[in-house]
């Protein structure tokens, strides 16, 4: 019957007993000390404090089916730093820890592990430490007649996992006194070593219970009364068989929403399961964790473990980085992390902490071990949280958790309820209670007497009862009275009175009443953690694609399909969510929440998953008015309180009484009782469970019911074994390695899993380069069946930062000697220094590998070089970015918006002879055929153009290049004015810059102009030849290389052309040619896009010939432009590019009006002189002053009368600015102008109606046609309802 499994929690499945093993490691006698070598021990170490190999020496039962035993695991994990040995003068405080066992399929099994100190009773052991010691003092007298500082240990160390071994095995210096161990310090060569004669040897040994749910509280209680009955002076009742009997055969797992009572060897244990909507079980104190770090620190970090950064915890005690390991994936509800879990990382597997992946690993550290000492192999993405010192290094810019401000308030004010403080406050490791008392009192004293005095709520002692108890406790006659009363049930009353303090507690004792505090806590802690996350993702359901017709199609195309909307998703946030939202919902964990939600169409829901969809349901209800989607308000939690009651209530009514322990069928004589040993227990009674039990029974066959049911109908749908292979599959997409095997750690194992790794980040790369293409193309990825289209700018911003950590994780990978905290930087680094070297040696300016030189992208500008070294001098001189981690980020955004990542990466990765310097031979970067395989997936990213370093570093200085290009044939190319020219980007302008005469390029400096945008050109008109045939300027970034062309096409002088004197030129972005096509025609310029060119040799000059547009095309093309404007302002604020260029560039507004008016206009040269429709206005503004003069205007209806008025006041204002604009640009301006406020359509009327129109223009002019007027009118008012606003550079001195 034992065998028998229940599908428990979701994951994987477990007898329906409370524990599976019992199980005692400690000291082997036959084979002796064994030094534990993978440890990475030193020897200069005193042999008290070296590590020694531990054995499982018994375990009970032998095995169970679905949860085999794992001895290597389990031994290491119950004493991760092996044997410790201490003589009477040390401490011997027992502690207790917890752990667990990731299993394959992400199942996890926990151990809580009791360690006490045992005396050693063998001589051989004696004799060997007294011989080790010796040996020992000898070798110290030789070397040295001082003590050597706890530096010596770590000299440089080949490999920064050498070195990290041995600084965490380190000696600590004579000065430093070990507070927690009890004071004493015992450095190699003080006199305080071992002496067989003068010392006893103590050896510790480990109690531990594996069971399938972490209830921490019960084994914790059950395990120390075991070691109270072994220490005590009197034989516990019953032999300890029975109780270990007891709970690993007749306690059952209490069911979902129950409490359930069994007995230990003195007390009753509570323990208790959350019913089916409440969150899942979760043992582990959240108190202490927010007590050990603070809620802000603790926030911070949760927020990096939301993020997949890697985190690493560090403290002296195991069962703290347990307590906040457990403690804050526990908070991630609904979400579970998906990546390396080992909260207590054994000594012998710190080659784990060079893993290029996402972890939260634990690592314990020795007494006055120096953080600084500690050589991390990657730390560009770690979060490292010293639990002991209360203090955090964060990673590098990482985005806030939403609303945190507010989220740290609430949770300070559940700490506070409960009358904790909110900043943490390192709570003192328990006080050392010496092995004579009993852990009685030390449960009294630290729980009743804090508890009772400073928690005026649980009824207080007086001072007199606190004397009465002081003194009751330190007396060992009343203690065995106490004991002996217990046992039979007599009670002692007035002691047991004072002792649970039961005043105002209803017959509870104080342990019992911490722990319902405790319960409460917790529980209230994570509501408010959960609440965060029902509220952020309230409709996340709304966002799931489904669009599988059955599971098994859904779990073979699981890796090419979209299954959440991400872009609607987020636009549908608040913006101060969406730096934090667009990271989260990239990651692992969020992936994986998803493809449950879309299983649970086919196959049972997770628990979880129902659980957080049923608060998502309560909180729908509650808010009846629907909450506005986009609000960021901040809502608290609502049901703190119920779910603090629902955990009283269970405690204190008990649901399920355990059978009592009982005398077994034990053979008489074996295992006398010795006080202070702990018993060889008799291995055949505890081998197997009772066959008639009744509750194992029932609950294993209604399972057997449900799993006869669910394999019928798992053959409707699929074979179950393929079914489990897929769901696996298809949940650890790209994560091959959760959990490192703890059992086998040969040099082979050791190379397999970095293999793994090797897989796993080529793996990761291809799926983080195809997303980043897919979401750049956008639409045309959509058609090709792609999935979703636009990328925001936020997004964007979010893979590019993910791509910059998977660079820096695989150049963290297998990494020699550490130095820096970027990988990547510190080789860039190495390599700069040697090219520099060759640079030097060879005289030549230019190295070899840098000869190719990039096509020139155009006419008239030298081309730039392509320079590994001279991106890196770029980032270099930023004075702006500070560390190394932010410069490697920003030297790959560089070189992605170069199109030159992989190009750059093969160069680095060129030179053999450094990478086999820096790398270990597993590295990723030295297995060829997958760097060559990465090198192209990053080589597909220049598909597409980023503006990621442009648009990130705003205000760093430029140097650009600026060339304008005169039309040679048609004019001087020579002139004597003085020009000058302005850049305007979407940062800002360069300022007014006047060229040398003649010399048509010019460098200049300035603050980061963003994309660019326009260019103003213009002379002074001065000497003989002042005027220009200008063809086009070309401007360049010389950092980023890239180019703009702003076209021009037009004279500028006076008295020809329109007599313009400078010019607003709009810019459009060329792209480069490609490398490939360079060698061969590289000075061939690239085919100018003509009709550019031709139409701005004016409309008007061209009426007489050419084709003309037609009336549909025109309307049309307004239609366009209108609409143009209109979804500019529909896309988010970051993403929406220059306005000017809808404006005024090639099919923009001011071009499609400007085709309407040409329609039907008069423009015959009159005595050879063009007309423009800027004469037009003049006349009209003229007919309508004179109009007003006269007083013909008197009569006309108001508003008509304020648009001639407006009109003639936009025309004249833009007639008397000291600039020497042409008609043209006269006509472009008042168009932008009164589109900007709004006037246009009131404008259009009068012109229609004004007389002059008959003079100008033809009897079938649009503008004379009614109808088309009207419709123009109403196109024109769409644009009312958004804000334009118009570039400097275009409304410069212009006073209205």
């Amino acid at each position: 019957a034992i065998g028998t499994c229940v599908a428990e929690g979701g994951s994987g499945s477990s007898p329906c007993r409370f524990a599976h093993y019992f199980v005692i490691c400690g000291i082997d006698n036959e084979t002796g000390l064994e030094p534990d070598a993978l440890a990475g021990e030193n020897f200069d170490q005193s042999p008290l404090k070296r590590t020694f190999k531990s054995k499982v020496l018994a375990h009970y039962p032998k095995n169970i089916q679905c949860n085999a035993f794992d001895q290597d695991a389990v031994n290491m994990l119950c004493m991760p730093k092996g044997l410790s040995f201490r003589t009477q003068r040390d401490s011997h405080t027992p502690q207790f820890h917890s752990f667990l066992i990731t299993r394959e399929d992400g199942s996890r099994t926990y151990g809580f592990v009791h360690t006490f100190y045992e005396e050693v009773t063998s001589p051989q052991i004696c004799s060997a430490m007294q011989t080790l010691h010796q040996m020992h003092q000898a070798e110290h007298n030789e070397s040295a007649h001082n003590c050597p500082s706890s530096s010596s240990s770590s000299s440089s160390s080949s490999s920064s996992m050498d070195s990290l071994a041995s600084s965490l095995g380190e000696v600590e210096s004579p000065s430093s006194t070990s507070s927690s161990q009890g004071g004493h310090t015992s450095c190699g060569c003080s006199g305080e070593g071992y002496d067989s004669v003068r010392d006893t040897l103590y050896v510790s040994k480990a109690m531990c219970l594996i069971t399938p749910m972490p209830f921490m509280h019960a084994c914790k209680g059950f395990l120390s009364q075991v070691h109270r009955a072994v220490i005590s002076h009197q034989p516990p009742p019953l032999p300890l068989e029975s109780y270990i009997y007891n709970i690993l055969y007749e306690v059952p797992l209490p069911p979902p929403g129950r409490s359930l009572k069994f007995h230990g060897v003195y007390e009753p244990i509570l323990s208790q399961r959350p019913g089916v909507g409440e969150l899942p079980l979760a043992d582990f104190p959240l108190s202490e964790a927010f007590q050990l770090l603070g809620v802000e620190n603790l926030v911070q970090i949760f927020t990096c473990v939301l993020l997949e950064m890697q985190i690493l915890l560090y403290s002296q005690d195991y069962q703290r980085l347990m307590v906040v390991a457990e403690g804050i994936t526990t908070l991630l509800f609904p979400f579970q992390w998906q990546h390396v879990y080992v909260p207590i990382l054994p000594a012998s597997l710190l080659h784990f902490l060079d893993a290029p992946v996402p972890y939260l690993m634990g690592l314990q550290s020795k007494e006055g071990t120096d953080r600084s000492k500690l050589e991390l192999p990657q730390e560009a993405n770690l979060c490292f949280v010293d639990i002991d010192n209360q203090c955090i290094e964060l990673p590098e810019e990482f985005p806030q958790f939403p609303n945190k401000t507010e989220f740290i308030q609430e949770l300070s004010e559940v700490l506070l309820s409960f009358g904790l403080s909110p900043e943490g406050g390192n709570t003192s490791p328990e006080p050392a209670v010496s092995m004579q008392t009993s852990t009685l009192e030390k449960e009294l004293k630290s729980t009743s007497l804090s508890e009772l005095v400073d928690d005026r709520r649980n009824g207080n002692l007086g001072g007199e009862a606190l004397d009465m108890l002081e003194l009751l406790q330190g007396n060992p006659t009343l203690e065995r009275l106490q004991a002996l009363a217990k046992r039979t049930g007599v009670k002692v009353a007035r002691l047991e009175a004072l002792a649970a303090g039961e005043e105002g507690v209803g017959g509870r004792s104080p342990a019992e009443e911490e722990e319902l505090r405790n319960a409460k806590l917790n529980v209230q802690l994570r509501e408010v953690f959960a609440a965060r996350f029902a509220t952020m993702f309230a409709d996340y359901e709304s966002f799931v694609i489904q669009n599988s017709p059955d599971l098994e199609s859904w779990l073979t195309n699981r890796e090419q399909m979209h299954n959440f909307d991400k872009a609607s998703f987020l636009s549908d946030q608040p913006e101060p969510y969406l730096p934090f939202l667009s990271h989260f919902i990239e990651s692992q964990m969020f992936a994986t929440f998803i493809d449950n939600k879309i299983m649970s169409q086919w196959e049972e829901k997770e628990p979880i998953l129902r659980v957080f969809d049923g608060r998502i349901e309560k909180a729908r209800l509650y808010n009846v008015r629907a909450p506005s989607l986009r609000s960021s308000v901040y809502q608290k939690c609502t049901f703190l309180k119920e779910s603090a009651q629902a955990i009283e209530q269970r405690l204190r009514k008990i649901d399920h009484t355990a059978i009592h322990p009982h005398l077994l069928d034990m053979k008489i004589g074996q295992g006398k009782y010795q006080q202070g040993f702990f018993p060889k227990l008799q291995a055949d009674v505890l081998a197997s469970g009772p066959t008639n039990n009744k509750w194992s029974n029932r609950i294993c066959s209604t399972q057997r019911r449900v799993d006869c049911h669910r394999q019928q109908n798992d053959h409707l749908v699929l074979d179950n074994d393929l079914k489990e292979k897929y769901v696996q599959e298809a949940r650890n997409l790209g994560k091959k390695l959760r959990q490192p095997k703890l059992s086998d750690l040969s040099p082979a194992v050791i190379a397999q899993t970095n293999w793994k790794f090797v897989e796993g980040l080529l793996k990761e790369c291809k799926m983080k380069t195809k997303r980043m293409l897919v979401e750049k193309m956008g639409r045309e990825a959509v058609e090709l069946g792609h999935g979703e289209a636009n990328i925001t700018g936020l997004e964007e911003n979010t893979l590019i930062a993910s791509l910059c950590d998977l660079l820096e994780r695989i150049w963290s990978h297998g990494l020699q000697v550490k130095q820096g905290k970027s990988a990547l930087w510190s080789h860039l680094l190495h390599y700069q220094v040697r090219e520099e070297k060759n640079e030097q040696l060879s005289e030549s300016p230019v190295s070899n590998g840098q000869e190719k030189r990039k096509p020139e992208s155009s006419v008239g500008l030298p081309a730039l070089r392509v320079s590994l070294i001279q991106d890196m001098r770029h980032i270099q001189n930023m004075g702006e970015i500070k560390t190394d981690v932010g410069r490697a980020r920003a030297w790959i955004r560089l070189s992605l918006e170069k199109k030159l990542l992989s190009q750059h990466l093969k160069q680095l990765l060129s030179n053999q002879a450094l990478t086999k310097k820096l790398y270990k031979r597993y590295a990723f970067l030295r297995c060829e055929e997958e760097k060559e395989q990465f090198l192209f997936h990053l080589l597909s990213l220049n598909a597409v153009d980023y503006f990621c370093f442009t648009s990130v570093f705003t205000t760093i200085m430029i140097p650009y290049r600026a060339v304008i290009i005169p039309i040679k044939k048609l004019s001087n190319a020579m002139t004597t004015s003085n020009p000058w020219l302005c850049v305007s980007g979407e940062l800002g302008d360069s300022g007014i810059l006047q060229i040398t005469k003649n010399v048509l390029e010019m460098t200049f400096d300035c603050q980061n102009l963003g994309k660019l945008t326009t260019v103003q050109l213009g002379h002074d008109n001065s000497g003989l030849l002042a005027k220009w045939l200008v063809d086009c300027v070309m401007v360049r970034n010389e950092i980023t290389g890239h180019t703009y062309k702003f076209p021009c096409g037009r004279w500028l002088g006076k008295g020809v052309d329109d007599g313009s004197l400078e010019r607003v030129l709009i810019g459009e972005f060329v792209v480069p040619c490609s490398d490939d096509d360079g060698g061969r025609g590289s000075k061939t310029p690239p085919l100018q896009r003509s009709p550019s060119q031709i139409r701005r040799i004016s409309i008007t000059s061209l009426t007489g010939r050419g084709n003309k547009p037609t009336t549909v095309q025109i309307q049309e093309s307004t239609g366009e432009a209108v609409n143009n404007i209109i979804k500019h302002f529909h896309k988010p604020e970051k993403e929406r590019g220059s306005l000017t260029v809808l404006l005024c560039g090639e099919g923009g507004l001011v071009w499609a009006l400007e085709q309407f008016f040409h329609h039907g206009f008069r423009s015959a040269r009159i005595f050879q002189k063009n007309v423009f429709v800027w004469d037009f206005y003049e006349k009209a503004v003229a007919f309508v002053e004179n109009a007003d003069q006269i007083g013909d205007l008197q009569e006309t209806p108001e508003p008509l009368g304020l648009n001639c008025e407006s009109f003639c006041r936009y025309v004249n204002a833009i007639n008397n600015m000291p600039r020497n604009i042409g008609k043209d640009g006269k006509f472009q301006l008042l168009v932008c102008l009164g589109a900007r406020d709004r006037l246009l359509p009131q404008w259009l009327p009068l012109l229609a109606e004004c007389p002059v129109i008959t003079r100008m223009y033809e009897e079938n002019a649009l503008l004379r046609d009614k109808l088309t007027v009207s419709s123009l009118i109403a196109v024109l008012e769409t644009l009312h309802d958004f804000p334009i606003t118009l570039e400097s550079s275009l409304t410069k001195s212009i006073e209205l």
